[in-house]
């Protein structure tokens, strides 16, 4: 059997701490690899070596830190088809969709490699008699990187390529349900030119992630995963003197108008409600229809698509969606089926049923469908990351717009309608972290900055985008004054620029 160990100072290590845990494929069942869990020794070995090497990977110049970028987003493309299987066969995504997952972590690669831009510094030429002023943008030092199954490579890439295109070292932990990606991308680093040491990774458990939050010679921390885990990293590295960000759970809402079209807007209801099963922190998982007459348009039209869901392992390539990602996932997914039934919600399309021949052992749910959806009930409440959509009906605008707004999380929402004033109005009251206006699924490109309100995100600076350089940098301000512009004597009230 596969087994999987770590990287460390640019090669694959084994584990030495005695503790594994298993690697599943999700459409089977089966066991495919052994993951080594790290100890407090391997932590300490990876960020020695990330100590060591920092200091003279902060010096290369931003230029030659972008070639490396260059030539990493080259080697992404190069082994597409090789990343997508590996990745599918372990989160259980079809092809097409880890595809995806890959391009747009390769984007924010891409972006980075404008780091001689983005790290630079401001100037101030005579800011008093004799006296310049400049800032410049240094690296934290140490990062540390801790990733959710759900984007084996995606969020990876997110974090660690600001990282270290900003003259960092970084330590990455990534999921231990999908850790094959991860390591494959710290090999294309080292194959693209980033020096040993620079970009390590770790994979390990709570262990692990406590070895982080403690450890002092990490700076900065960058987490994505559920909002209780995300309050308990940001405190607790928070408590130790890291800067951090941490980007916890969603329930991510789609109002539909009464205006809107109405074959579209269920398309793309389809798309980022079923999409990767639901197992997408930005998956439209509330459908918010305006109007009985709205409503009864939208199940209508959704209802036979769910039903005809294509759903199958990732080795299909007519599949739509695959399995979710482990059985105790599905189990609670199907929990929390039972649990709208019994709370009174309309069960449209039943997916508990579903059954693929030759794959009973998979972690397999079907497309679920439910109407008449109220607050109070735990479909609701609750994210569930599955492939369960709940319609919540709206009698106004304005009472479709309290959804969202009085909803704990605030990660992503949407409205689809042809009114420019409505989606105006939308945009502008609306306290969500990112909206889209007929997009259902309204992920930010790589120079713009991903990230959530409310109980979605934990600290001041979000993903990607210019917030990442900042994040993975401190300024310095230096303000230089030469001979020609001192003044006699000793100055002993506060200093102007007068």
């Amino acid at each position: 059997m596969r087994s999987i160990g770590h990287f460390i100072n640019g090669v694959r290590v084994e584990g030495k701490s005695g503790r594994s845990a298993d690697v599943f494929n999700p459409a089977t069942g089966e066991v495919s690899a052994r993951l080594a869990l790290a100890s407090a020794a391997e932590l300490d070995a990876a960020v020695a070596s990330a100590l060591a090497a920092q200091p003279k990977w902060a010096a290369t110049n931003p230029q030659r830190r972008a070639r490396v970028f260059f030539r990493f987003v080259d080697l992404i493309n190069q082994h597409m088809d090789e990343l997508a299987v590996l990745l599918s066969s372990e989160h259980g995504k079809t092809v097409e969709d880890s595809k995806g997952d890959i391009v747009r972590g390769m984007e924010v690669a891409e972006f980075v490699c404008g780091i001689p831009h983005l790290q630079k510094g401001e100037f101030t030429e005579g800011a008093g008699p004799g006296i310049d002023m400049y800032s410049m943008r240094q690296p934290v030092g140490v990062g540390a990187g801790i990733t959710p199954f759900n984007f084996p490579a995606m969020i990876p890439m997110w974090m660690f390529a600001p990282a270290i295109a900003a003259g960092n070292a970084f330590i990455l932990k990534p999921s231990e349900r999908a850790p094959s990606v991860p390591m494959r991308l710290a090999e294309l680093m080292i194959e693209a030119g980033l020096p040993a040491g620079i970009l390590n990774v770790v994979n390990g458990d709570k262990e692990a992630v406590d070895g982080i939050l403690h450890h002092h010679e990490i700076a900065g921390i960058s987490f994505v995963g559920s909002t209780p885990i995300a309050r308990y990293v940001y405190a607790t590295a928070a408590a130790n003197g890291k800067r951090v960000q941490a980007f916890g759970g969603a329930k991510n809402h789609m109002v539909v108008m009464p205006d809107a079209d109405m074959d579209k807007a269920a398309d793309a209801l389809m798309g980022a409600g079923y999409g990767s099963a639901g197992e997408r922190c930005m998956a439209v998982s509330v459908a918010v229809p305006v109007g009985a007459e709205t409503a009864d348009r939208l199940v209508a039209a959704l209802a036979p698509k769910v039903e005809a869901l294509r759903i199958g392992p990732y080795t299909d390539a007519q599949s739509d969606m695959g399995p979710l990602v482990t059985r105790a996932a599905q189990q609670r997914v199907l929990s929390l089926i039972d649990k709208g039934v019994e709370q009174g919600a309309k069960l449209v399309v039943d997916g508990r049923g579903f059954k693929l021949q030759g794959y009973e052992d998979g972690y397999f749910v079907g497309g679920t469908l439910f109407d008449n959806v109220t607050t109070e009930m735990d479909i609701y409440r609750e994210e569930i990351f599955g492939p369960v959509v709940s319609v919540v009906r709206a009698g106004s605008y304005e009472e479709a717009l309290e959804l969202p707004l009085r909803h704990q999380y605030g990660n992503g929402v949407a409205i689809f309608t042809r009114d420019g004033d409505t989606a105006r109005d939308f945009a502008s009251r609306i306290n969500i972290g990112m909206v889209g206006i007929n997009v259902p699924v309204p992920v930010p490109l790589a120079y713009h900055s991903f990230g959530g309100w409310k109980a979605s995100a934990f600290g001041d600076l979000n993903q990607h985008g210019t917030d990442s350089i900042k994040f993975w940098t401190r300024t310095k301000t230096i303000t230089s004054r030469w001979p020609s512009g001192l003044k006699e004597g000793a100055q002993f009230s506060m200093p102007t620029m007068a």
